[in-house]
């Protein structure tokens, strides 16, 4: 046995990799979090407020720009100067209320949650001594809007009576949408059953009655089961059906993220933080920024950056250093170096998304001007390869972050990497244009989309497709 030295290579990753790595994979949200952390702990770390337009980014002198005037002569990058000054950071521009109402990305961020909508409604409707119930209730309702709790358990916790909690949850369910705070899909529709006959709505007949005693066999298509037990006929059940498909919702808290326009409830949407806006330049050409250039502008706080510069000039000239001790050199030398650090890092996070949204852009451009029906295949590997990155570091900056469209509509990024969402619609139009009385299967399907459409999937995959778009099988679409 002998001792030798060997040279050998391996790959490590840095310090630097991995906070680089962690600030991109972080959500809008997220980051803005990470910044508030990093300004408190880090006394070298400025916050500079400098107010811009929202709209074409020159400097506001007032609460109105005199340059557009709100009209926005073109998208605001806030990337050039910081690409030349790294020291000032990203330019995450803070805006005035009233600046924000000119801005869509704003506006789209700045939506009311259906938990708020209820509870500004339910204040309203309700003594204060009924409040705390109410934000109880509305606490736990899921994400379909029923509430799963039962009620004696709601007046046991907070100690109410029952007929309390009763009267809470009635105003809760008298709230729009129509049906939230039912307890079960029955109890849902019937609600909205009931509010439609109160405004004077044509209920078909016996439409109620079917709802009420025979959901479940509703649902299977047992229409023969049900004309039988309510002694009407095939047809009035079958109206009855195409009645409710139509004008119930049994998901009443989805009606309010997204109507049959996009809309909900007073044009409210979820609340989406778009992480990227794409827009359409006055030549038609689409332009790509991310909007951390609007939120906030970081740099190295300028009494920390003079520090450093006595510091290193006294070093170039061999003169005595400024007076201070080790500890204060050292302290000034490892916060602002962590200032760079930090800023680095937001900065290349912006130019990695942006880089990936400009392929993306350019790889989706029929989508983005057409629809869905022109969502091309697309992975996260091409997108890499063709600005040199790892298929992983696409995956971190895009996970979880979202996109706003020229149309206005907040989508994710995994939107444009589903290659198999084109395919659904076309599933989706497939079983729409068939003859109800012989429904596809679907084996059937499968060769249609071979014949008809040239894609080639299994039937398995089909059927889950179909069940993604919450299609029932060809057995219990046939009517």
């Amino acid at each position: 046995m002998d001792l030798r030295l060997l040279p050998q290579q391996q790959l490590k990753v840095t310090p630097k990799q991995i906070a680089a790595n962690y600030i991109l994979q972080l959500s809008s949200l997220e980051l803005q979090d990470v910044i508030n952390q990093e300004l408190q702990e880090n006394p070298a770390l400025d916050l500079e407020e400098v107010q811009a337009c929202p709209l074409c980014g020159q400097p506001l002198a007032g609460r109105v720009c005199l340059n557009c005037f709100g009209t926005g002569k073109g998208p605001y990058k806030g990337s050039e100067d910081i690409e030349t000054e790294p020291l000032e950071g990203t330019s995450l521009m803070q805006r005035d209320e009233e600046e924000d109402e000119l801005d869509p990305i704003v506006r789209a961020e700045a939506e009311q949650t259906l938990a708020e909508y209820l509870s500004w409604n339910t204040r309203v409707l309700l003594p204060k001594r009924l409040h705390p119930v109410a934000e109880y209730i509305i606490g736990n309702l899921n994400d379909f809007g029923y509430l799963e709790m039962p009620l004696e358990e709601v007046a046991k916790t907070l100690k109410v009576s029952l007929a309390d909690a009763a009267e809470v949850l009635k105003t809760i369910q008298g709230i729009e949408p129509w049906g939230i705070g039912a307890r079960d899909t029955r109890e849902c529709l019937l609600i909205q059953i009931d509010h439609l006959s109160e405004i004077g709505e044509e209920v078909p007949a016996n439409v109620r009655s079917i709802v009420a005693d025979h959901l479940r066999e509703l649902g299977e298509h047992k229409f023969g089961d049900i004309a039988q037990a309510l002694r009407i006929s095939r047809e009035d059940v079958q109206q009855g059906w195409d009645w409710v498909k139509q004008s119930l919702n049994p998901y009443p808290a989805h009606a309010f993220a997204a109507g049959p326009d996009g809309t909900s409830i007073g044009g409210r949407q979820v609340a989406l933080r778009p992480d990227v806006i794409i827009v359409r330049n006055e030549k038609g050409d689409f332009e790509v920024e991310v909007i951390e250039s609007r939120r906030f502008s970081l740099r190295v706080n300028p009494v920390y950056r003079q520090l450093v510069g006595q510091l290193q000039a006294a070093r170039s000239a061999g003169a005595a250093a400024p007076t201070m001790t080790d500890d204060e050199r050292q302290h000034i030398k490892q916060y602002v170096t962590r200032a760079k650090f930090f800023i680095d890092n937001i900065n290349q996070r912006r130019q990695t998304i942006g880089r990936i949204t400009d392929v993306i852009v350019e790889c989706q451009k029929d989508f983005l001007e057409k629809g869905v029906q022109s969502l091309r295949p697309l992975t996260r590997a091409e997108v890499g390869e063709r600005i040199g990155m790892h298929e992983s570091t696409v995956s971190r900056a895009t996970a979880g972050k979202f996109v706003l469209l020229p149309a206005g509509e907040v989508i994710p990024f995994s939107t444009f990497f589903t290659a198999s969402l084109g395919v659904k619609d076309v599933i989706k139009n497939i079983i729409e244009a068939e003859d109800h009385t012989r429904p596809y299967s679907d084996q059937e399907i499968v060769e249609k989309l071979r014949e008809e459409h040239g894609i080639r999937l299994a039937r398995r995959t089909v059927a889950k497709y179909r069940e993604e778009l919450q299609i029932l099988p060809a057995r219990l679409r046939k009517r």
